[in-house]
């Protein structure tokens, strides 16, 4: 077996590890008051889908697709992929999946950049937000390698 191949398929193993890890994770503190969208003093991905399910169900639902659903439904098929029930003819899909899960940083982002704006104290970004970065690129890496892989074959 390839080892580019094998590589590819533990990169993508890992996030499974590794995503849970980061919606758990700090990705935003606030300093001297709470964070007035989020009415907390630290922000994860699971913490802000709950607060923003007591307030905005609809957005609640948007952040926890794009954040929870779409990266693991993208690692889970790219698994399928990988190790053979699914064929090479899904990846574009995966393209697009990667994509969505890569709208959740920029929305984080742009909170904190909200919330640094209005001047309500400091907003600080927290080692959770590099890891779910890192995550998303990854699997986007990840992706983009085995399309590659799989054509030279």
């Amino acid at each position: 077996m390839d080892k580019t191949l094998t590589a590819l398929r533990l990169f993508n193993l890992s996030l499974f590890i590794l995503f849970p890890i980061a919606w758990f994770a700090p990705m935003a503190r606030a300093g001297l008051v709470k964070m007035w969208f989020f009415d907390l003093h630290e922000l994860s991905v699971v913490s802000s889908i709950g607060s923003l399910w007591e307030t905005d169900i609809f957005l609640a639902m948007l952040v926890a697709f794009f954040a929870l659903i779409a990266p693991m439904l993208k690692i889970t098929l790219l698994a399928a992929i990988h190790f053979g029930p699914l064929g090479s003819n899904m990846l574009p899909a995966l393209g697009i999946l990667g994509k969505l899960a890569m709208a959740d940083v920029f929305l984080i982002a742009l909170y904190i950049v909200l919330a640094k704006g209005v001047g309500v104290g400091t907003v600080e970004t927290a080692w959770g937000l590099y890891l779910f970065t890192f995550c998303v690129l990854l699997s986007l890496l990840i992706t983009e390698l085995t399309k590659h892989q799989l054509k030279d074959r």
